[in-house]
């Protein structure tokens, strides 16, 4: 069976991200000079010369993609890409390079999309503040119950189902304080602060979210070629509107990567390419199934292993 392509959301960006794959490929740098055009600033300047920038919201989301879509492309141009791929995914952000590697959206819009989504996303979360907080060793219903002590202190719900041990808990931050002070009373064997802008999948991004739906509706959306698994369901979805809503819901809903992977592992798909940034859903899928296997595509030197 081809393997599933696997693509990385927001935590994996990096200062400097595309820009050894920029140096190795034509491919590459052109990809990173349409991204420039179309969004009218320089991104590969914001991703390799301006430092902590990168790490910013709405510079990390269409960064992380442009890589993304740079590496699947220079696999492609040399043959190092499943064809057809087994199926596809992405956590969170990760969702737009799934659906572009499906087929489902055009590069120009996934990249407006995600734009939009990062400037969405920092937005609310300057109108409320917030943050997520990662519980080592926690299982689904441990996690729910914290949630439960952080909501009546806020918003406060699970964000994402990683892997077996590593759940993440989104919500204004009082509500993680709470958690954080009860953790250890509930088995919790380390509760970590994120660093990241706000409460992502959580309802302190609701505003993000009616952003983000509005304009989807002008987004031509294709059913995709090969299977592409949701972050909301963990299953396939192939239905256009559906997408549109899933995409939109997502903002707001958990992460459901753990399911995700396991329903492409119960199909008997075992090996996996990762195009970075980073190799960060290689380590989540070695908690899930430690025999499946990820071709990493982190780098321009990967292609020779």
């Amino acid at each position: 069976m081809s393997e599933g392509i696997l693509f990385p959301g927001q935590g994996a960006q990096f200062e400097g991200m595309g820009r050894a794959w920029c140096e190795a490929d034509e491919i590459a740098r052109a990809t990173f000079a349409s991204a420039d055009e179309l969004l009218g600033f320089s991104l590969s300047k914001a991703c390799w010369e301006e430092g902590e920038r990168v790490h910013r919201t709405d510079v990390a989301q269409p960064g992380i993609l442009t890589t993304s879509v740079a590496i699947v492309r220079v696999l492609r141009a040399r043959g190092r890409a499943p064809e057809p791929a087994a199926m596809t995914a992405g956590l969170s952000l990760g969702e737009y390079s799934a659906l572009w590697c499906a087929g489902s959206l055009e590069f120009e819009d996934a990249l407006r999309l995600v734009h939009l989504r990062g400037e969405a996303m920092q937005a609310a979360s300057e109108e409320v503040p917030s943050s997520m907080l990662s519980l080592m060793g926690a299982d689904e219903p441990t996690a729910q119950a914290l949630a439960e002590v952080g909501a009546a202190h806020g918003i406060c719900s699970v964000a994402n189902l990683n892997a077996p041990g590593q759940i993440v808990l989104s919500g204004e931050l009082a509500a993680l304080d709470a958690v954080e002070a009860a953790a250890k009373d509930h088995g919790v064997r380390r509760a970590r602060r994120l660093t990241v802008a706000g409460g992502f999948h959580s309802e302190c991004m609701r505003s993000a979210a009616n952003r983000l739906g509005e304009a989807l509706r002008d987004v031509e959306v294709r059913a995709p070629r090969i299977p592409f698994l949701s972050n909301v369901s963990g299953e396939p979805v192939e239905d256009p509107e559906r997408i549109k809503r899933y995409l939109a819901d997502q903002v707001c809903a958990p992460v459901l990567w753990e399911h995700t992977m396991r329903w492409a592992l119960g199909r008997g798909i075992r090996s996996f390419v990762e195009p970075g940034p980073g190799t960060v859903l290689a380590g989540l899928l070695r908690k899930i199934e430690p025999e499946a296997a990820v071709r990493s595509a982190a780098e321009p030197g990967d292609l020779a292993r």
